[in-house]
């Protein structure tokens, strides 16, 4: 018997590492002669071999795992999908891979009650957002969630995809969220100090493409937290001074991207973008105006990685 478990385990390894390295050769002969290896998981995380294909982008690998009937919602320890590891990782051919078999967008982790629409937000993985948004669209959670709620779903703090955008300095995602109907002011629950704002975390993040983007569609520079602060007082608080200059109360107001009208959701996406763009070059002249005379830059911090997700902000309460 002690034999057998050993040929077990060794058979499991050499599935997980031909996975891993991509070899589809040593899958298939794997699978072949054992094909209970495909419900295999790993012993502590069990990840399957699905978990492991999307993570590490083996289209190949992956794509084989779901024509052998593989479950593409498969769960590991954390409750996580497949289609959520390729998320974190930007792994968009398995995404959309995965989409197309059908995976579940509105599956929940236990970690932090994330979405993989979370995840494609909080890591900066445009291309993975917009995939599962245009998926979104189309797929039962349209019919049953409706597409709105689902763009604005919350984690297990109270955080949306919009909120960790803007708190990971994701300027893209928050753009892309944004015009797909993300609430530019929903405030968080447990997230970060309890009633931010976007706008709050992009102020702590002090990333000024994400303050453009969030005060351009209606951000609200008054709007306060559960410790009564603006995100102005954020940004102070986090020596951001050129992010406080455009949060500024008192500085002038910036021109607002008019997504509710009726004539702005019908023009083609050139035209669309045409008109983005010039709104965006006037409140960069705008910026100037604001910024001269001081020693701040109106380019934007040059931060490729996000930051790490421990936000105690709240445990240090502006003075002043």
């Amino acid at each position: 018997m002690g034999q057998s478990l050993s040929c077990s385990a060794t058979h499991d390894r050499a599935l997980f590492t031909a996975v891993q390295q991509g070899d589809l050769q040593i899958l298939s002969s794997l699978l072949e002669a054992h094909p209970s290896l495909l419900h295999q998981t790993t012993l502590y995380d069990r990840h399957s071999a699905l978990h492991l294909a999307a993570a590490n982008g083996q289209i190949q690998i992956l794509s084989r795992l779901l024509d052998g009937s593989v479950n593409p919602d498969v769960l590991n320890r954390q409750k996580q999908t497949p289609l959520m590891l390729a998320a974190m990782h930007g792994n968009i051919a398995c995404v959309e891979k995965l989409l197309e078999a059908g995976a579940n967008v509105l599956m929940f982790d236990t970690v932090y009650g994330r979405t993989c629409l979370h995840y494609a937000a909080y890591y900066g993985h445009s291309s993975c957002l917009k995939a599962i948004l245009s998926s979104a669209q189309s797929s039962p959670v349209a019919a049953s969630w409706g597409f709105a709620r689902f763009v604005n779903v919350r984690d297990g703090k109270g955080a949306t995809p919009l909120h960790l955008a803007a708190r990971q300095r994701r300027s893209e995602c928050v753009h892309i969220l944004l015009d797909s109907g993300a609430l530019v002011c929903a405030s968080t629950g447990g997230y970060g100090c309890s009633g931010s704002t976007p706008l709050h975390l992009a102020a702590r993040g002090g990333s000024l493409d994400c303050i453009r983007e969030l005060l351009a569609w209606g951000g609200d520079r008054l709007q306060r937290d559960a410790s009564g602060r603006i995100p102005y007082m954020v940004a102070l608080k986090h020596k951001h001074g050129a992010c406080a200059s455009l949060l500024n109360p008192t500085s002038a107001e910036p021109l607002v991207w008019p997504s509710p009208l009726k004539f702005i959701s019908e023009l083609n996406p050139e035209a669309k973008a045409l008109l983005e763009q010039a709104l965006m070059d006037a409140n960069r002249e705008r910026e100037k105006n604001i910024l001269k005379g001081s020693s701040y830059s109106v380019s934007s911090p040059s931060h490729s990685d996000g930051v790490a997700d421990n936000m105690s902000e709240c445990d240090l309460i502006f003075a002043g």
